[in-house]
């Protein structure tokens, strides 16, 4: 499949300009990443099996029983843990969460357990990076898969054994950023160029009409807060990443050879230059016949009495006919093309539409007219 897209000259510049706030964030104003180990009971004999398979599952148990004050020594050994599954629980601590605001966690089964349906978490302290704890996490485990079995099939939907517990955690320490202790404020582009980079400091410092803005490196744009602005850095942010640019790109062709998608940006240009694509096909195709004689066949006169023992009727006997197909494709009817010096995005697509070919052949050919020097564009293969 070939992918492109074409715009009118007229209204162009209108339709590709993007809000800073699309392309670009802001530093400090980030997530973190957060997780924890923990318990989830419960289930209905689907949790880990034993402790050969999970020990970690009935060594947490016994931890957590005697934490609540629950001798579990003596009877370890004797524990049969199948409606306790030991998990891995994992969120996402937005920027600026406040202490005692909650948010969503996800649960994943550690061990062999079946499925989480039916479980609860138990309280399970959620980790950041450093080590810290930033949140707690407890509540019924919502599954969206299930599992049915009978003695001879067995039927899965969707995954039952991970699930979402929603405002399942509590956040327990703030991340202690704070934007009014900010000199500066640097913007960092999703997809870093130097023009682009360059367009946005245009931007900024046209809207507040000073030089607040530089262009660090093709990543990121410095802003130093006005002395007006100091006390409303909300306000000044929200105003910056409203401002439109117009992103710049590379020319870049990024083919999926897996799914044949081939995808093209409106900068890919070719240089004119003559295609001929074509491919020897041989086919061979097998249909044996099998040839069935009829009742007595062959045999002339008639049988009366009892035979000898090993006495043989001569006569026909089945046989299997070989029957081969051959055909040869060997593209004849396929010339050589000639594909002009294209101005447009959608001239190329044309030109290459206008050829015939599949889209395996058409990554191909772009492979080819990229190592004769034609295409003007960077080649990228996922």
């Amino acid at each position: 499949m070939l992918v492109g897209c074409s715009l009118a000259a007229g209204d162009a510049a209108a339709q590709v300009r993007t809000r800073i706030k699309d392309i670009a964030d802001f530093e400090g104003v980030r997530a973190n990443q957060l997780v924890g180990y923990g318990l989830a009971i419960g289930l209905n004999g689907t949790g880990d099996s034993s402790s050969t398979v999970a020990p970690f599952t009935q060594a947490s148990l016994i931890g957590m029983l005697e934490r609540l004050g629950v001798n579990t020594r003596d009877i370890a050994s004797g524990m049969k843990t199948k409606n306790v599954a030991a998990v891995m629980v994992t969120a996402t601590l937005p920027p600026f969460a406040r202490q005692g605001s909650k948010i969503d966690i996800d649960v994943g089964a550690l061990g062999d357990a079946s499925s989480l349906l039916g479980g609860t978490l138990l309280v399970t302290p959620l980790l950041g990076a450093d080590g810290e704890v930033y949140a707690v996490g407890q509540g019924t485990i919502a599954v969206s898969g299930f599992t049915a079995s009978g003695a001879a099939q067995t039927i899965t939907r969707g995954t039952p054994t991970s699930g979402r517990v929603a405002n399942g955690a509590i956040v327990e320490r703030e991340t202690g950023f704070r934007l009014d202790s900010l000199k500066t404020v640097n913007l960092g582009l999703r997809n870093p160029d130097f023009t682009t980079a360059r367009r946005v400091e245009q931007a900024i410092n046209s809207f507040a009409k000073e030089g607040i803005a530089t262009a660090l490196d093709p990543g990121t744009v410095s802003v130093n807060l006005p002395k007006d602005r100091k006390e409303d850095i909300v306000g000044l942010m929200t105003d910056i990443e409203q401002l439109t640019v117009e992103p710049d790109s590379i020319a870049r062709v990024v083919i999926d050879e897996k799914s044949g998608t081939i995808v093209m940006g409106d900068k890919v240009r070719i240089n004119s230059v003559a295609i001929a694509q074509g491919q020897l096909t041989i086919r061979i195709t097998e249909t044996p016949q099998v040839s069935q004689p009829n009742a007595f066949s062959g045999f002339a006169g008639t049988i009366s009495g009892t035979l000898p023992s090993g006495t043989t009727i001569p006569g026909a006997t089945t046989v299997t006919v070989p029957r081969t197909d051959i055909q040869v494709d060997n593209s004849d009817q396929k010339r050589l093309a000639v594909l002009p010096n294209t101005v447009t995005l959608q001239e190329l697509v044309n030109g290459l539409n206008a050829l015939g070919v599949g889209p395996r052949d058409l990554i191909t050919i772009l492979q080819t007219i990229k190592a004769a020097g034609a295409l003007q564009a960077e080649i990228e293969v996922i």
